[in-house]
């Protein structure tokens, strides 16, 4: 397919195939970010050879340095106990004498962007099921967070409906027949979408953590997704050592 603009992928009539195209442009433009990102390295070391040893105040170096509204600590990888209370965030923030919130913003089918896809075993636009929450620290708003599973496994299930998963999702999970067996955790900086920066609130210039978790069951079935969007100078990311039991 050749190149498309928004406004070209909107217009086209199949969901899947607008979705899919989406994730084509979305990736490209990661793509560009990088390279774009490398070339500034370059032109910035050509300058400080030249005997300009300060850089542009141009405000695109990356996250801003205004002084964070709050900062919560997101611990990598989770700790087994944290992950099988009846929320992360919330065991986390109590922890931490942090005011924590959530509230449920969408539960429902969409199509899989091309990295929950990979991590699902599904064809990049097919249908999944998504629980999409935002977290507050003391009012400020600090991530989105989505659970993905596959809608041949989860659908019509207590997971596709509204509303929290009670006592929690791990719980729901065993229930439903699935023992953990591994999970791959990955990071990635990038800027927001717009989505993200309105959702979040960020300052101009502001970045996002994607923290990318993909639970295995012990047969090696793909059970959860969890895509994880932190406000990059709202968070601090500790990373230690797992030990003991741990969970999806």
């Amino acid at each position: 397919m050749d190149a498309m603009t928004l406004k070209d992928i909107a217009q086209v009539k199949d969901p899947l195939e607008r979705a899919r195209a989406l994730s084509r442009l979305m990736a490209e433009q990661q793509d560009l970010l990088a390279e774009a990102a490398e070339l500034r390295r370059a032109a910035l070391a050509e300058a400080r050879e030249s005997g300009h040893p300060a850089e542009p105040d141009d405000g695109a170096a990356g996250p801003t340095s205004r002084a964070a509204r709050v900062v919560v600590r997101r611990a990598l990888p989770t700790e087994p106990a944290v992950r099988a209370s009846a929320s992360l965030f919330l065991a986390e923030a109590e922890r931490q004498g942090i005011e924590a919130g959530r509230r449920m913003l969408y539960v429902g089918p969409e199509p899989a962007a091309d990295h929950v896809a990979a991590c699902l075993r599904v064809e990049p636009g097919a249908e999944v099921i998504a629980r999409r929450k935002m977290m507050t620290a003391d009012g400020v708003p600090v991530r989105i967070a989505t659970s993905y599973f596959r809608a041949d496994l989860f659908g019509g299930t207590r997971l596709a409906k509204p509303g929290f998963v009670r006592p929690s999702l791990q719980s729901a999970l065993v229930a439903l027949g699935h023992a953990f067996g591994h999970a791959e955790e990955t990071l990635t900086a990038r800027p927001p979408t717009p989505f993200e920066h309105r959702t979040l609130e960020l300052d101009p210039g502001e970045w996002i953590v994607q923290v990318l978790r993909a639970g295995y069951s012990t047969g090696g079935t793909p059970v959860h997704v969890l895509e994880t969007i932190c406000a990059a100078t709202r968070h601090v990311f500790p990373i230690g050592q797992v030990s003991g039991h741990d969970e999806f």
